[in-house]
């Protein structure tokens, strides 16, 4: 099972690296990467994914919050592992705990030297802005979140800076 998923995974990233490479700049830029995580759709840039893998094996860390997965080894180097819906403050199950669709997306180089990722229930595809509307902001919402879009059926999707979650102090802030 765990092969079909990383041949499944390998099939998606060269599709899409192969769609990417047919695209201009200004595409590139107004296409983002939609996720689903605890009922909510979010969008990233594409730059802001550093790499969207299958969910490697975690170990947990004691004494740290109930959101923070642990730590696992993506090709020799320690990352450290988010549950998104749990940071959020979602009750949902943890997104690797729920099956083949969850994926981790490891923050890209915007990032800084951070060596981390978030878990998500699932990779939704591409989205690109200009099939989109702008809706108004959640109220109170931190300022990683940018803008909030709703596509041609109603479906809400909020883009979120990854490169601003990664220094927010709350996402740093992993210990009890």
């Amino acid at each position: 099972m765990a092969r079909t998923a990383k041949l499944d995974l390998r099939v998606f990233q060269q599709e899409l690296a192969a769609r990417l490479a047919n695209k201009t700049a200004a595409q590139v830029e107004s296409s983002r990467l939609g996720l689903a995580s605890a009922g909510t759709n979010w969008l990233i840039r594409l730059s802001d994914a550093g790499e969207v893998i299958a969910v490697p094996p975690i170990a947990a860390v004691p004494l740290t919050k109930p959101w923070f997965a642990g730590i696992a080894n993506v090709r020799g180097s320690l990352y450290s592992i988010v549950d998104f819906a749990g940071f959020l403050g979602q009750s949902a199950p943890p997104a690797h705990g729920t099956g083949g669709q969850s994926r981790l997306v490891l923050f890209g180089a915007r990032s800084g030297e951070m060596r981390a990722g978030i878990l998500v229930q699932r990779v939704v595809g591409l989205r690109n802005l200009t099939e989109l509307e702008a809706a108004p902001p959640v109220d109170d919402a931190p300022d990683w979140f940018v803008q909030r879009w709703q596509d041609d059926v109603g479906t809400a999707w909020q883009e979120i800076d990854l490169a601003r979650l990664a220094h927010a102090p709350a996402f740093l802030q992993v210990g009890l």
